[in-house]
């Protein structure tokens, strides 16, 4: 079995070898259209320092915050609600199911033609879209919440923020952090859409600006900033809470 030590070994020793091969190939294949890391590296190395990434960045990630808050604060009560109300899961059911199998791009675009090129209609798209997914999610913790705790907890007479605390919380964690894990990663993407579609400024607008240039190494290289912040998210955040609220099974 590997330790710790092996696997972060493993993982550089991946995240090297896809880097060095992406290095390879646009030399092997002689195209403009396909820029080696190297070039792609001088580009966000050039951007962050003389033009406007760290703007763009920054007002993407604050999009992709405020449609995450928004959808886990809508998502979470409504999820717990139809797990443990039957008459209330049988009236939003079809609705949550609409929601769910209504493409993105259409709910980016009514937003738009509703409430014209706003922000609010930007970030409220985005979570509309995440939304479903953690009512999902937390309906399912909801069902799964075991009978015996609830009913201890009354034979004791534990209180609602203890009950809270130590007898649904450590039941529900694992789901709310599913539900933020597979909402981070849908958000982001949405994001840039709703950036490419309808604002003028992100990441995703910068994107369809260079992509007008046919640019690619501008492309990659704004790709891979965002797709860094991302991954440093889950890795410092995301990754450390799902540790921490599953130590209760150890």
């Amino acid at each position: 079995m590997l330790n710790k030590s092996s696997g972060f070994a493993i993982r550089l020793a991946s995240v090297v070898g896809f880097f060095a091969l992406w290095e390879v190939i646009p030399y092997l294949v002689n195209s403009r259209l396909l820029p080696s890391a190297a070039e792609v590296l001088r580009a966000l190395v050039d951007e962050a320092r003389h033009g406007a990434l760290l703007h763009h960045l920054s007002i993407t990630l604050f999009r992709v915050a405020s449609s995450f808050v928004l959808a886990m604060s809508l998502g979470i009560p409504i999820g717990l609600a139809m797990g443990r109300w039957r008459s209330f899961d049988d009236v939003f059911d079809s609705w949550i199911v609409l929601l769910l199998n209504l493409p993105a791009l259409v709910v980016i675009v009514l937003a738009y033609v509703w409430f014209g090129l706003t922000e609010a209609a930007a970030i409220g798209a985005v979570a509309v879209n995440k939304l479903p997914l953690v009512v999902v999610t937390l309906r399912e913790g909801a069902r799964s919440l075991d009978p015996d705790y609830a009913g201890m907890a009354r034979a004791f007479r534990i209180g609602p923020w203890r009950r809270l605390r130590h007898i649904l919380m450590p039941q529900l964690s694992p789901f709310i952090i599913v539900a933020a894990r597979s909402g981070l990663s849908l958000i982001w993407k949405i994001v840039l859409v709703v950036e490419l579609l309808g604002r003028s400024d992100g990441i995703g607008f910068q994107i369809q600006l260079y992509f007008q240039l046919f640019d690619v190494t501008h492309i990659l290289a704004y790709t891979i900033a965002f797709v860094a912040v991302v991954q440093a998210i889950e890795w410092l955040v995301l990754q450390p809470a799902e540790r921490h609220v599953g130590r209760w099974r150890r």
